[in-house]
Order: structure tokens, then sequence, then C-alpha cells
């Protein structure tokens, strides 16, 4: 599989990545043995990036995301997790509910701070067994997860010594490369403006049918030389379904509006002899900032019939059919 750069850093990694959120039960539970055989599958079928976080079930995915790569050369794939959240050991009846199924017997507490992040690394390794983590992503800090004044107070603490800490990590060889790993532009184009990140992890505005970053964050990544690894690049699912009764956009029942610009792209796929998520699924990839596109699941078969997308040729001049005004133009 293809390889591109991450930033101005000596990493490369795949093209295609595959994201840890779904082994650690992820709206539905994930068995030990489904887990372990989907990052089967994503080995043996090329993928030698692998994303994972504390938040994903509790520390259940760095668990699982380690067992896995622990007998793998350690130069052959690059492993990247996420700092933001510290987790404090609960009774059972007392873990919180953040759409994970089964997690581990924790509940968090938000911090960006310098001693926050040296912590959250040193449970991470703990929780991975590996003595190296490549990438580090600070998690979910914007209005998106935290509303308007609790990212006041975050974002200061990661101005005011969590870049420190994640620089120091760097300097030290700790981690080779560190970024933003959020659901939203603003924050991005606020961190970027103040710190050198080598990369941004970013669901769901890159995509066929959200373009939030083409404005603004896209350009910036070009001149600051810092490279985008793209998730959601189905918008929680309507893009790989099509606008069907029950469809999600963004998390979120799908509204008519948005239902009627999928069916304005399913027909310009259909025209084209293509299905609407091999385009979808290949969209970020001709964007040259774009390191990789996530993607992930916690089933075999699901992973397997992502990948065989690619195999699907999607002429290059298809991707301007799906520009935001001629969808409109369309719809009439």
């Amino acid at each position: 599989m293809n390889k591109r750069r991450i930033g101005k850093t000596a990493l490369e990694v795949t093209e295609i990545s595959f994201g840890g959120a779904a082994i650690g039960g992820l709206y539905r539970a994930c068995p030990r043995e489904a887990a372990m055989a989907t990052l089967e599958t994503a080995w043996n079928a090329g993928l030698r990036y692998f994303d994972t976080a504390p938040f994903y079930g509790f520390g259940l995915s760095e668990r699982r995301t380690g067992d896995f790569l622990r007998d793998k050369p350690r130069s052959s794939y690059v492993l990247s997790t996420k700092v933001g959240r510290l987790f404090r050991p609960v009774p059972e009846d007392q873990v919180p509910d953040h759409s994970y199924v089964d997690p581990l017997p924790f509940a968090l507490d938000y911090n960006y701070s310098y001693d926050g992040i040296m912590r959250s690394v040193d449970f991470s390794y703990a929780r991975l067994g590996l003595n190296k983590i490549d990438i580090l992503f600070v998690h979910d800090i914007g209005t998106y997860t935290h509303g308007e004044e609790a990212t006041k107070i975050h974002f200061r603490q990661l101005m005011d010594g969590g870049l420190k800490a994640l620089e120091e990590l760097k300097s030290s060889g700790t981690i080779s490369a560190y970024g933003l790993g959020v659901n939203e532009v603003r924050v991005c184009l606020d961190v970027l403006r103040r710190a050198p990140l080598d990369c941004i992890l970013l669901a769901s505005r890159y995509s066929l049918l959200d373009r939030s970053a083409e404005a603004e964050l896209l350009p910036l990544c070009r001149e600051r030389k810092t490279s985008l690894i793209i998730g959601g690049v189905f918008n929680s699912g309507i893009l790989a379904t099509g606008p069907v009764e029950g469809a999600h956009f963004d998390y979120l029942p799908a509204t008519d509006d948005i239902l009627d610009r999928v069916g304005a792209m399913q027909k310009i796929a259909a025209e084209g002899g293509y299905p609407l998520a091999a385009a979808a699924f290949q969209f970020p990839l001709h964007e040259p900032v774009v390191a990789s596109v996530l993607t992930g699941t916690a089933k075999p078969a699901n992973l397997t019939r992502n990948l065989e997308l690619l195999d699907i040729k999607v002429p290059p001049t298809e991707f301007a059919k799906y520009d935001p005004y001629t969808i409109v133009q369309r719809l009439g």
C-alpha cells in the first residue's frame, strides 16, 4: 500500500489507516475475538498505521491495539494515540455513558495541561504495553465537545503548558509527531496559527458532503506543511448507505436537506457507473496535504468491504461534479 509523509517529519503512513474506536465498543459491544480478527484483517490488507485513544472503551482499544501489535517488528508500523482525558477507577455502576458498550470501569477528567499530557502518555504506555508511540493527538479540544466556556479553560491549559509537554516529548524522541484529533475546523485554525503542528486528525469535515475544511484549513495546512489524516469519510454513514430511511449525518438523523443533497450525489455516482461510497472513500486522497484516510470497524467483513472500494475506478474528473454549488444547481 502506498505511503505518505507526515508533515516535515520522517514518518510515513499508509494511505489507508485503521481507526480503533469500534474495537473499543463504540455504540455496540465488541468481543475481544472480533477486535483481534479485525486488526488481523487490516494488517493482512497492508494497513500499517493504527490509531487509538484512551477514550475508546476507556482504555479497551489501547489494550487491544497494543496486544495485537506487540509481536510485530516495531519499525513496520506507525501508532498514534491521544491525550486530553485522564481516567480514574470507579465502581461499575458509576461508569459514565459515552456511547461505549462494556467499557473498562473508569470515569474521565479532561486535562490539557503539561502534567495532564505527561500523565496521559505514561498511562497509555502502560495500557498499550509498547515502548514507542509515534504520534500524539490532543483529543476533542474545542466547542464541539466542551462548549464555549469550558473550551476557553482547556485551550488556555494547552497554550500555557500542554504544547510545551508535546514539544518536550518530541524533542526527546519519545514521540515523532504531534497534532490535534478533533471534529471541528475552528479549533484547528486557532491552534495551528500558534503552534507548529505536524498533523491533524480531522473527522467528518473534509468529505464529499461536508467541505468545512476547504476554505481556510487546507490552505493553512499547505502553508505550514501540516498533514491531515481524514476520518468520517461517510459522514456517520449516509455516504455509504445513501439517503435511506434512518440514515445518519454527523451522528444525528439526516435532515431533509441532507437527504436531498445525498440523493443528488447518488445520481451522479450512478451516472458515472460507480457506487457513491467509492467516491466518498477515495475523495480525500486526491488532496496532497492528506496523508491518510482512516477506516474504523469491529467486523472483518466490513473492513474488507470498505477496502474493496479502493479497487473501484472513480475517474479524477468525477470529483468536480460533487462541488457543493453543483449539487445545489442540480437540486434546482
